[in-house]
């Protein structure tokens, strides 16, 4: 479970958010603005100083991370949270079989070279194995950086919109495969979108954020009955 209470101002925006996400996987949903990648960032410890006058309590499973620093999580061999975002951040002097790797030191080689090979298999990314990441498109670096995400096995994934450069058909293969993956390793999974289709795809839990604000929380048929009526009358317009 997490459970958030955060009260951050980054310039003009204010975000102000108290939840208990008890779901294995919350979508994010809310439009441009709307703070769904300001709470990732601080989710993930990436903006942590941006609540200096207000709230900033996160409790994962029951233990605080509020006042841990990012670069203890992301050592390797604990690396308890992965955050994914559009910009994908490959090292660019790795391969992406090293940049997966990059998080994997503590295990031996054949292991490494295995739970690579895995990760990218799951990703549909074997292909990409000895590419450089200049060499690679848009979707093709973002389904490497989920790759490197997964491999150290995360407690909590984040995902800002980790899909945006796939078409929606394969982005939507991809969600079911990861959501099977995150099932059955209990990983909870926080995925922030603008698109309602993620949201009902999946059966999520729906956290709907407007202005820096959680207006509603509950499963997807409820919080995004709205959305859906207006997705239907447009496909069948």
């Amino acid at each position: 479970m997490l459970e958030i209470e955060l009260d951050a101002r980054r310039g003009s925006f204010h975000l102000q958010i108290e939840a208990r996400f008890r779901s294995d996987w919350t979508v994010i949903f809310g439009p441009s603005g709307s703070g769904k990648s300001t709470l990732l960032r601080l989710l993930a410890g990436l903006d942590r100083g941006t609540a200096a006058a207000g709230r900033a309590r996160v409790v994962f499973n029951g233990q605080s991370l509020s006042d841990t620093s990012v670069r203890i999580w992301l050592r390797p061999g604990h690396r308890k949270i992965a955050l994914v975002t559009q910009q994908t951040a490959l090292f660019p002097h790795l391969t992406v079989a090293k940049n997966v790797a990059y998080g994997l030191a503590h295990l031996d080689r054949p292991s490494r070279l295995a739970l690579v090979n895995d990760m990218l298999d799951l990703v549909g990314a074997r292909h990409l194995v000895d590419r450089s990441p200049q060499d690679l498109s848009g979707g093709e670096a973002q389904r490497a950086a989920l790759a490197r995400a997964l491999a150290p096995a995360p407690q909590l994934l984040l995902l800002d919109e980790p899909f945006s450069a796939l078409d929606g058909t394969t982005s939507d293969a991809l969600l079911d495969r990861l959501r099977m993956w995150a099932l059955e390793r209990r990983v909870q999974t926080v995925l922030a979108t603008h698109d309602a289709t993620d949201a009902f795809a999946t059966n999520a839990e729906v956290a709907l954020l407007r202005e820096g604000r959680l207006v509603a929380l509950g499963p997807a048929a409820l919080v995004l009955s709205q959305e859906r009526d207006r997705l239907v009358k447009r496909l069948s317009e």
